[in-house]
C-alpha cells in the first residue's frame, strides 16, 4: 500500500545510537531513564557508577543524546496523555525546561540530528521535528498508522523507518522529487517540489523494536504478540523472511556493530540471533524483564534495561554472558549514550 504525503521541508538526519568508534569509555556517559522515579542517571560506563540523577518529568520513556554530549531530549510518553519533551544540561547535569509539542501527543521514539530533535507522536499518527534554536516544532509528516513508536532515518536524510505497533506495520518513507505541473507552450521549464512517498509494509502484530543492517540492506522488526521477526528487504520494501524466533514480549532490537547478529529483549531473556543464519544462538537470562538495548559500537558490551529488577544488565558480546549490573533508578527503560566534543 502506498500513499503520497507531503512535508515542506526536508530532513536531515545522522543517527547516533551508542559510543563512536574512536572514542574512550571514560569520555562517554550512559544515559538510563528510570519511569517510576521519574529520572535519568548520568552513568560513567567505565565504573558503571551513577554520577548524577535529574528530573525529567512524567513517565519518561526514551532519551537522545545531541551530537556534542552537552543536551539530553526525553520524551514524556503516557499513551498519549503527556505531551512534552524534558531537555536536560549534560554539562552541568541539571534539567533546562520542557518543550510543549500542543496536540502531538504520546511522544515517544526519538532521534537526533541536524541541531534538532526527531520524535513520533503516538496518539497525533505523526513523526516531527523539534528545532532547539528557535524553540518551536518545524515540521510534522502524519504516518496514518496506529502507534507510531520507534524511528529511524537514513544518513543522508532520504529514507525514515516507523514501526506502528496498534497497526502491525512498518513506515518506509523515501523523499522523492516530485515534477510540477509543466508551464503554457514556450513557457519556462516546470519546477520540481520534494516530497515524501510511504509505503506501508504488513509485518506481524506487536511490531515494535527494529533496527536496520549495518549494510543497509534489511530492516529487522521484533513482533512482541506474534514472538517473531520480521525481516524486510529495505530495497524492494517487502518481508522475505519470517523468523519463528520465540520473542514474545520482544520491544527492542538491536544489531551488533559488525551485523553478525542481533539483540532482543524479550521479557527474561536477551535472545541473541546469527544474522546470517537467521537462528537464536543463545538466550541469556537477564531477569524478570526487559526493555531498552544499547550496544557499543566495537562490539564488546551490551546494556539491557530490566525494569521488574530495577536494575540494567552488562552483557559481555564476546562470552555472551551477564557481567554486572547498574543500579540507576526503579524501572529502567530508556538507554543513549552522550559523548562531548
Amino acid at each position: 500500500m502506498k500513499t503520497l504525503v507531503r512535508a515542506a521541508v526536508p530532513v536531515v538526519y545522522l543517527c547516533l545510537t551508542g559510543l563512536l568508534y574512536g572514542q574512550s569509555r571514560s569520555s562517554a556517559s550512559l544515559l538510563v531513564l528510570s519511569k517510576q522515579e521519574h529520572t535519568l542517571s548520568v552513568v560513567d560506563p567505565s565504573s558503571l557508577r551513577v554520577v548524577a540523577k535529574v528530573p525529567v518529568g512524567n513517565d519518561p520513556h526514551e532519551v537522545i543524546a545531541s551530537d556534542d554530549g552537552t543536551t539530553a531530549y526525553v520524551s514524556n510518553y503516557g499513551f498519549g496523555a503527556y505531551n512534552t519533551l524534558t531537555v536536560v544540561d549534560l554539562v552541568t547535569n541539571k534539567a533546562a525546561g520542557t518543550v510543549d509539542l500542543g496536540p502531538l501527543r504520546g511522544p515517544h521514539g526519538l532521534a537526533f540530528a541536524g541541531g534538532k530533535t526527531w520524535f513520533t507522536a503516538e496518539a497525533a499518527k505523526a513523526i516531527a521535528r523539534y528545532d532547539p534554536a528557535t524553540h518551536k516544532v518545524d515540521w510534522i509528516l502524519g504516518t496514518g498508522q496506529n502507534r507510531t513508536h520507534m524511528i529511524y532515518v537514513s544518513k543522508d536524510g532520504q529514507r525514515i523507518v516507523t514501526t506502528n505497533v496498534s497497526s502491525g506495520t512498518v513506515s518506509i518513507i523515501d523523499q522523492e522529487a516530485v515534477p510540477m505541473p509543466g508551464p503554457p507552450a514556450g513557457g519556462p521549464a516546470g519546477r520540481s517540489r520534494t516530497d515524501w512517498n510511504e509505503t506501508v509494509v504488513r509485518v506481524g502484530n506487536g511490531s515494535e523494536g527494529f533496527d536496520v543492517s549495518p549494510d543497509g540492506k534489511e530492516i529487522w522488526v521484533a513482533n512482541a504478540q506474534d514472538g517473531t521477526i520480521s525481516v524486510i528487504d529495505f530495497h524492494e520494501k517487502k518481508v522475505v523472511q519470517t523468523l519463528a524466533a520465540n520473542v514474545r514480549g520482544g520491544n527492542r532490537l538491536k544489531f551488533t556493530p559488525d551485523g553478525k547478529r542481533v539483540l532482543v529483549s524479550s521479557g527474561p531473556e536477551l535472545v541473541v540471533l546469527d544474522a546470517s543464519a537467521r537462528r537464536v544462538v543463545k538466550r541469556i537470562p537477564i531477569g524478570h524483564g526487559s526493555g531498552g538495548v544499547l550496544v557499543e559500537p566495537d562490539g564488546a558490551r551490551a546494556f539491557v534495561a530490566c525494569g521488574p529488577d530495577n536494575y540494567v544488565a552488562v552483557i559481555d558480546l564476546k562470552s555472551l554472558a551477564v557481567t554486572g549490573h547498574i543500579q540507576a533508578g526503579a524501572g529502567p527503560d530508556g538507554l543513549d549514550c552522550a559523548i562531548p566534543r
